[in-house]
């Protein structure tokens, strides 16, 4: 969850989930070559933390049925 707010901060506040991904990997590249199972799911980790995020009121909640083209802090 913190990489997810790292990096939407680093991005402005708002991005979309291509856009997270991107600075995640260009942040913690080395991290996440080194963790092993990490390094395949880490994608996936961060969506489910966007939705943490979003139920802690950290991230705007979702609107519609596909959700927002953005993810942006509260």
């Amino acid at each position: 969850m913190d990489w997810v707010i790292e990096a939407l901060r680093q991005l402005g506040g708002s991005a979309g989930v291509v856009e997270v991904s991107k600075q995640v990997w260009s942040t913690h590249e080395g991290d996440l070559a080194a963790s092993e199972d990490l390094f395949f799911t880490w994608q996936y980790d961060l969506r489910w933390a966007a939705q943490k995020l979003r139920n802690d009121g950290v991230l705007k909640p979702m609107h519609g049925r596909r959700g927002p083209t953005k993810w942006e802090l509260a």
